[in-house]
């Protein structure tokens, strides 16, 4: 009996698991070696981050893992690897060097950590001046995400009125606010903020932006008339109105079309259903509609394509190249034609596009016009050079052929004779403008 107590006597005297002491507390190493397998199971690779160490249970076995690493024989013998990383700095401090990171950490140490993307408790902060000196901090720190975060708890635990007179005089932080307000849709936060600074325009411009959030139109359309009386600019008050008008006429023109179209008892809507409805749509997209169904109606009537441009005084140029897209799409060339056609007080007609003729073609290329027609405004292009270029690209021959007589360049005609096909009318035509004798060639 006295000899296996000696035995075990000796067992503990000469083993490296010693008992764990409260002595020599300053000496690092030595007090992870005391401790009783502190440490069993280490990751591969591990970072720095005290936040990424694995949590470990006095049993040694981790917390809240099923799949084990390799394992140590001692927490020594993985420190002296060489290979290995320097694991788990937080548990070899000294006890007083531990800091309870929610109530230690000054304002700079919390916007610092923030920074870094550390998880810091604000509560701490209690006062009113230590609020107001992390948002200082927050700010001078010139990092949005941190100043927002700052901002947020500023929201959640002071009273507005006093928010708000501090963030007057601090205009980074203020417009962090309006724009995560607004991004977040607090609305009647954001609108009392705006009332508090005076600003007028912008309580204004808020609340007309609440109509994307009505969805019935006929609601939408009465909360439209009460913000004509708001407290706009003079340009914006001529929007809102038009904005009120057009939805007024979209209204008007939907449901008549409805009934036509379920009556059947126009032809265009049959042959041409529509695929969506006309409500809430911009205001050149409904000229685009009106184009295309109701080009030949009279002014008088809501529908009209010439009274949506008196009444929302529509320019000329967006007036013509939104109707020449719709009278092309329906391939009705004829109120393409009369679209450019104009007479004089003498009674002679003329073509004119306030686009110009360039832009006339390429649209009606892009509607697959024939090329009939494509080369009686390719003629009328004024630029030499574009002029070429367009009619060789769409294969405009008459067009490029009578471009060179009239340059009188034997040498190009000569040359795009190759180009076009070998007994076709084209290369007659060049053949007898060649050996037309009164022409007096510049090469």
């Amino acid at each position: 009996m006295s000899r296996a107590r000696a035995d075990e006597e000796e067992y503990w005297h000469s083993s490296k698991f010693r008992a764990f002491t409260f002595d020599d507390e300053d000496d690092e190493l030595s007090q992870l070696k005391e401790s009783k397998r502190a440490v069993n199971s280490l990751r591969d690779i591990v970072d720095d981050d005290d936040d990424d160490l694995e949590r470990v249970s006095w049993s040694g076995e981790p917390v809240g893992r099923r799949n084990k690493l390799p394992s140590f024989q001692s927490l020594s013998d993985a420190l002296s690897d060489t290979g290995v990383k320097n694991y788990a700095p937080e548990l070899r401090r000294p006890k007083a060097e531990y800091k309870d990171y929610s109530s230690d950490w000054s304002p700079k140490d919390t916007v610092r950590r923030m920074q870094r993307g550390k998880i810091c408790s604000l509560e701490r902060f209690r006062s009113l001046q230590d609020k107001l000196v992390l948002l200082d901090e927050a700010v001078a720190g010139h990092d949005g995400n941190v100043i927002t975060a700052v901002l947020i708890f500023l929201k959640r635990t002071l009273r507005r009125e006093i928010l708000f007179r501090e963030l007057e005089v601090r205009q980074v932080a203020l417009c962090h606010l309006i724009h995560f307000l607004k991004e977040t849709g607090e609305q009647k936060l954001l609108l009392d903020l705006l009332r508090f600074l005076d600003r007028t325009e912008e309580v204004a411009l808020s609340q007309y932006r609440e109509h994307l959030n009505i969805q019935d139109v006929e609601k939408r359309r009465e909360f439209l008339k009460g913000c004509i009386g708001l407290p706009f600019s003079a340009e914006d008050t001529s929007h809102i109105q038009d904005h009120y008008t057009l939805l007024e006429r979209q209204i008007i023109i939907e449901a008549n079309d409805r009934h036509l179209e379920t009556a059947g008892q126009s032809e265009i809507f049959r042959k041409y259903p529509r695929k969506a409805s006309i409500l809430n749509m911009p205001l050149v997209t409904t000229l685009f509609y009106s184009c295309f169904y109701h080009y030949t109606e009279a002014e008088g009537t809501f529908s009209s394509p010439t009274n949506l441009k008196k009444t929302f005084k529509i320019p000329d140029k967006q007036y013509v190249l939104t109707a020449l897209a719709a009278r092309a799409k329906l391939r009705a060339w004829d109120d393409v034609d009369a679209l450019f056609t104009t007479k004089n007080w003498l009674g002679y007609t003329k073509k004119k596009a306030p686009i110009g003729f360039h832009r006339v073609v390429e649209i009606l290329q892009r509607n697959n016009a024939p090329v009939q027609v494509l080369q009686e405004y390719v003629r009328l292009v004024e630029d030499v050079e574009t002029r070429l270029n367009l009619a060789t690209k769409y294969k405009c021959h008459d067009v490029v052929i009578e471009t060179y007589k009239d340059l009188k360049d034997r040498i190009q005609l000569t040359a795009y004779k190759c180009k076009v096909e070998r007994g076709s009318a084209e290369e007659e035509k060049i053949n007898s403008i060649l050996n037309n004798m009164q022409i007096r060639w510049k090469n």
